[in-house]
């Protein structure tokens, strides 16, 4: 499969260098490649989970870029906030339940599941700052993390991808009335389980034309990539 009619296939993105250990998710059978970064163990690609009957809180609140099947098993799917900390579950909680999503401001558990397979999670902003500064800071973070296939501004790609991280730029969904995919191939996000408000997260981000990895509060409607971590 290849990516917005580009050739990347999801071999292209890995680094084939590193030594990848690989997950296999129960709930559909999908295997994804794991990769250790100093004391964490990441999902080395995107979450392309879609059963919304397992999971109803993936209810038209996660998209293939350009609803193409084929970019999301190469980039994974894009998800609401919603969808991402998986708020249905969270509510339906027989010991501890949490109303938390859009328009509601909650107190989240130390560690959220959300659509994570087993023995993995949503990783909170904290977490992701122990990977930032693990490969060297934030200001450079992106280059060390970023794959060596599909971003733009890359000619020389010898510091690319020095982790196994292979981030790729997935693109996002702005939910519009009409569902406006843009970015991809330029900028790529992930959802973190921190938030900030009623109507924002806390998401990290990565463009093109920066090294940096960024960090801002965002709407939580729009569609991000999910990138898992280890329990």
């Amino acid at each position: 499969m290849t990516f917005f009619d580009n050739g990347f296939s999801k071999e292209d993105i890995f680094n084939p260098e590193i030594n990848y250990d690989t997950i296999i998710d129960s709930r559909d059978g999908q295997v994804y490649k794991i990769v250790t970064i100093g004391s964490q163990i990441w999902m080395a690609e995107n979450l392309d989970y879609a059963d919304s009957v397992k999971t109803p809180s993936l209810l038209e609140k996660s998209w293939c870029y350009h609803n193409k099947i084929e970019n999301g098993e190469v980039a994974g799917r894009l998800y609401t906030w919603a969808a991402a900390i998986d708020s249905v579950s969270l509510a339906e909680d027989s010991e501890n339940p949490i109303t938390c999503c859009t328009n509601v401001e909650c107190t989240l558990p130390e560690t959220v599941q959300g659509i994570c397979p087993e023995v993995f999670h949503l990783p909170s902003s904290e977490e992701w700052t122990i990977l930032e500064t693990f490969v060297g800071g934030n200001t450079e973070a992106g280059t060390y993390l970023k794959s060596k296939a599909g971003w733009k501004k890359y000619v020389d790609v010898s510091n690319l991808d020095s982790f196994g991280f292979s981030a790729f730029p997935a693109g996002q969904i702005h939910l519009t009335l009409s569902l406006n995919f843009d970015n991809g191939l330029y900028t790529t996000s992930w959802w973190t389980a921190t938030e900030n408000s009623s109507i924002y997260a806390n998401p990290r981000y990565m463009t093109f034309s920066k090294n940096y990895i960024g960090s801002v509060n965002l709407s939580k409607i729009v569609g991000y990539s999910v990138r898992c971590i280890k329990n």
